[in-house]
């Protein structure tokens, strides 16, 4: 069943490498950590919510929203087959409805702060920059070539975006739900801006990231997405 139907577009995706160890506490019963060329990432991911329908409705003064949201990779084997998804450390939209609605279903981190965004296309350039308010203004800013490319095979840009589900902590309790999209465009980032205090937004285990530089930086196009019903695992 499709709890949510929506667009992702214009995911400035933000790459760190982190100590596994950190990431351990947050880790859902059930899961592993997912590795690429043995590196062990977290990511900041900005993105514009768009036409949004919670169970086939649409609901007023929430269709088009920005998100953002630090989350990183794992892996639950069933059936002798790889499930690979990604846990939310937080998620930040600017409605109150919205992480309402996302806490009590899914049981995510969802917080509401005022939100901004600018997406401006200037001939060969793509600016893209998304905004939030926690005490003081945060932001990420990607430059691109405004030209879409199609996904390259075994690449990183296909580790961070193939993760189709969804896994949350809840005390001993895993659930899982699944979200549903074609592979994704990108496009070539030229340069990036960023004012984030990652202790601010996520607490004391994420102020190492203040202190490194990005392992990479990407803008996805993204697409028409369906976020399945989630549903916990015994």
């Amino acid at each position: 069943m499709n709890f949510l139907k929506a667009e992702w577009r214009k995911l400035a995706i933000i790459n760190y490498e982190i100590n596994s160890d950190i990431l351990l506490e947050y880790l859902p019963k059930g899961t592993e950590l997912d590795y690429y060329q043995g590196k062990c990432y977290v990511s900041l991911v900005g993105f514009m919510f768009l036409n949004t329908k919670l169970l086939g409705l649409p609901i007023p003064f929430h269709r088009n929203f920005e998100e953002v949201n630090l989350r990183f990779y794992v892996k639950k084997k069933e059936h002798d087959k790889w499930k690979r998804g990604v846990v939310f450390i937080k998620e930040i939209v600017p409605k109150q409805a919205l992480s309402l609605v996302a806490n009590l279903v899914y049981k995510e981190s969802y917080k509401t702060m005022p939100m901004k965004n600018v997406i401006h296309e200037k001939g060969e350039e793509l600016l893209i920059k998304y905004s939030w308010k926690n005490k003081n203004w945060q932001s990420i800013e990607i430059i691109a070539e405004n030209r879409p490319l199609k996904m390259e095979f075994n690449s990183e840009f296909e580790f961070i975006t193939e993760h189709y589900f969804g896994f949350t902590k809840k005390e001993n309790k895993t659930s899982e739900y699944e979200v549903c999209h074609p592979k994704w465009d990108y496009y070539i980032v030229k340069n990036h801006q960023l004012h984030i205090d990652f202790k601010a937004n996520y607490g004391k285990h994420f102020e190492c990231l203040n202190r490194q530089k990005p392992i990479s930086v990407m803008l996805a196009e993204g697409s028409e997405i369906e976020v399945k019903t989630k549903k916990y695992l015994a």
